[in-house]
């Protein structure tokens, strides 16, 4: 009962009484009455803090008594995790609602709920009133309410995580599946140690390894790189950081063969590994195609007499594509250089334009390789190309040097 001072209205102690009769030996009437009071406050005053945090508490959470097993209180979290009720919980058994269904360890918490010991956390799945499911984590605390032994159950909602692992799992199932049918061969690796763990059906097919001959091995003991120099300059490469994008190199199959490929790379992250995805373009046709259309042109450029010059600049521009205007320029040349490469510009071949500048052959051969080391090029056409990317082309600079020599 509460008991206030006289003259106050709020009441400020808690005190339990009880009472006894007491009679005498020789007289069945009530000899007197025994009033025990004892101060409770300090106990009430806890149990009331202990309902306020329980009802405020957040984290879903349920009490029921040991003796029969009945919910005597349900926080607004239970609740609201649910969807139950207030009615619908308390005064119910646990089995009732069963807050330990599918319990990963279900015989061992009725056997601590029995005999009113802490149930270590595990996980369980709770029937909603709506027929649905939720998964959670599950623990019990037994705990004393009124002087009556209890078990606390918390909760803790793992339906978000299991969401999230179930469009992780579709996310990784769609994209195991792009991976293995992709038509571009394609490798995932670790970034440490440079381990390949999976390939897909178009690598096998382009290098001949199956996925049981080349995951879980070094690159470098396969051979599958063209040589230890381009291995190690890829490698490095990865271990800083840095992603390939349309990089060549040239790869080994199984049977041999040499393939030129482009490599790209991305860093990506499976699990809790840092790893690598590895895709290659297979351009060894189109290199050799190249190759055969240089030659070609090459072979054509060495006669060019009977071509246009319109044609010959095309011929040029497609053998070496237009270069950087920016580095060595005409005034790098001597005169006698930029005569030499007006005439390698118009077709002349070195015979032909040792007679046209009456020097020897020697000196032509001379002066062509001083350009060459000038301008940065290699090949004649080369050369067309870099002077026709500076506007030259030698009938200017041939015609002026006519009308000098002839004045002359």
């Amino acid at each position: 009962m509460e008991v206030t001072v006289g003259g106050e209205d709020a009441p400020r102690w808690v005190h339990q009484v009880r009472s006894l009769v007491l009679n005498d030996a020789d007289d069945a009437d009530p000899a007197c009455l025994v009033m025990v009071i004892q101060d409770v406050s300090a106990r009430f005053e806890a149990e009331d803090r202990f309902e306020q945090s329980f009802n405020a508490n957040p984290a879903p959470a349920v009490i029921c008594r040991l003796n029969d097993l009945r919910f005597i209180k349900v926080n607004q979290g239970f609740l609201d995790m649910t969807g139950h009720d207030r009615d619908q919980v308390l005064f119910k058994t646990v089995y009732d609602i069963d807050v330990l269904r599918q319990a990963e360890k279900r015989d061992l918490a009725k056997e601590r709920l029995s005999e009113g010991r802490t149930i270590p956390q595990m996980e369980a799945e709770l029937e909603l009133p709506d027929g649905g499911t939720k998964l959670v984590i599950v623990a019990g605390q037994p705990i004393d309410m009124g002087e009556q032994p209890c078990m606390l159950f918390t909760f803790a909602d793992l339906e978000p995580r299991r969401k999230a692992e179930g469009l992780l799992r579709e996310s990784e199932e769609r994209f195991t599946r792009t991976f293995q049918l992709a038509p571009v061969p394609m490798a995932i690796g670790v970034r440490d140690g440079h381990l390949l763990c999976e390939v897909n059906a178009s690598f096998t097919e382009m290098t001949g390894y199956s996925p049981t001959e080349i995951i879980d091995r070094p690159l470098g003991d396969i051979r599958l790189w063209e040589n230890d120099a381009k291995r190690c300059e890829i490698e490095a490469s990865i271990d800083g950081g840095h992603d390939l994008r349309g990089y060549e190199a040239r790869i080994h199959t199984k049977d041999g063969d040499r393939i030129d490929c482009i490599v790209s790379t991305e860093a990506i992250t499976l699990g809790d590994d840092a790893c690598v995805l590895w895709a290659f373009q297979d351009i060894t046709q189109r290199k050799a195609t190249e190759l055969e259309l240089v030659e070609a042109i090459e072979a054509v450029m060495k006669d060019t007499s009977w071509f246009s010059r319109s044609i010959m600049d095309k011929l040029a521009r497609l053998r070496a594509p237009q270069p950087d205007v920016t580095g060595p320029g005409l005034d790098d040349l001597t005169t006698r250089e930029r005569d030499v490469l007006a005439l390698i510009c118009r077709g002349y071949d070195d015979k032909t334009i040792a007679r046209t500048l009456d020097v020897a052959g020697n000196t032509v051969r001379n002066h062509v390789a001083r350009i060459y080391a000038k301008i940065g090029v290699n090949r004649r056409i080369a050369a067309v190309a870099w002077a026709r990317a500076r506007g030259f082309d030698g009938q200017g600079v041939m015609q002026e040097r006519t009308e000098q020599e002839t004045a002359a």
